[in-house]
């Protein structure tokens, strides 16, 4: 598994071999987006969280992206010193990877590496972003269930507003319970969810072009009562990671959505979304890297030399591009 990865992750030509021999016997697992501010505690949160899903006898894949470093590309990989008490568990397996320079939280092959451990048997992946708190929102396209974590003292209610992260979330949690301000930060994410409620119950939201569900949102109240078929009601969770307190009610509230998704056909939705989402992005790459071949080097420097000299507007440079493309 391990080098299969590490094939899919380095190799583009090995990607295009692996992944089409494995595809149809993906789609199985449940992607379980984590995603929140540096600090939050997402790692130990994901730790806890496989600790319980693999007592109810699931396999779990842990999909980790950490940041690269803008000079040299590398990564700390911090998520495999933290989750070391899961390494001993046959029935988990941990993969960290650098974000390479990809925005949104994601690494450009975090969606090959899921289909690998989903085709292997793993039920439950675990998808960790990097915590760069206002731009993670590519993971409402790549996850089934989205977890958006906080925790008290950190400003995060304001940077949720901010950054559109509340309504990519379908289960938000507080982490850090025990700290000072915690119920004030409870009470603020649910004054915000009651504020959205309105416009948002039951309608789509769109997200980079894509129709992403986005549901009805309440209370800590039970998910699935007092709201129409096919509606969500996003909770919010009160967890102490580091203890392990909240984490089993966290889990249930995972699998009761899981449980919804299937239920409404939202599950088919969330599929055709991620799916067209992957192509879309595939076919951006392609032609790049398309245009690239069909273009020399020294005519595209060129063109892009005028454009900073105000020779040439930018609108004008791409047409002219795609005329040498062509």
């Amino acid at each position: 598994m391990a080098r299969l990865i590490t094939l899919v992750e380095n190799d583009e030509s090995a990607a295009r071999t692996i992944i089409p021999a494995i595809y149809a016997e993906t789609g199985r697992a449940h992607l379980i987006g984590v995603t929140g501010s540096p600090g939050s505690g997402k790692s130990t949160l994901v730790n806890e969280m496989a600790k319980t899903l693999r007592a109810s006898d699931h396999k779990v894949g842990i999909v980790a992206v950490d940041p690269s470093s803008p000079f040299t590309g590398g990564a700390l990989l911090g998520d495999r010193v933290r989750m070391q008490d899961l390494s001993g568990d046959n029935g988990v397996f941990i993969r960290s990877m650098a974000s390479r320079g990809s925005l949104g939280g994601l690494a450009r092959t975090t969606g090959n590496v899921v289909r690998l451990l989903d085709a292997a048997g793993y039920d439950r992946i675990l998808i960790e972003t990097v915590g760069a708190g206002q731009a993670e929102v590519d993971i409402a396209a790549a996850a089934h269930t989205t977890l958006v974590i906080e925790a008290p003292g950190m400003g995060d209610e304001i940077q949720t507003i901010k950054a559109g992260i509340l309504e990519i979330a379908d289960i938000l949690v507080v982490n850090k319970a025990d700290r000072p301000g915690a119920d004030r930060t409870v009470r603020a994410l649910k004054a915000m969810l009651q504020m959205g409620a309105g416009g948002r119950n039951g309608q789509r939201m769109m997200h980079h072009g894509q129709e992403m569900g986005l549901m009805g949102v309440g209370d800590n109240g039970p998910e699935s009562q007092g709201f129409p078929h096919g509606s969500w009601r996003v909770p919010v969770k009160v967890t102490v990671a580091t203890e392990g307190k909240g984490i089993g009610d966290l889990v249930a509230s995972v699998s009761s959505h899981l449980t919804r998704l299937r239920a409404t056909g939202e599950w088919q939705a969330r599929e055709l979304a991620r799916s067209r989402q992957e192509v879309g992005q595939l076919l951006r790459e392609e032609f790049i890297s398309r245009l690239t071949m069909s273009v020399p080097t020294d005519t595209r420097e060129q063109v892009i030399a005028s454009v900073a000299a105000r020779k040439l507007d930018p609108y004008a440079a791409v047409d002219r591009l795609f005329a040498e493309a062509t």
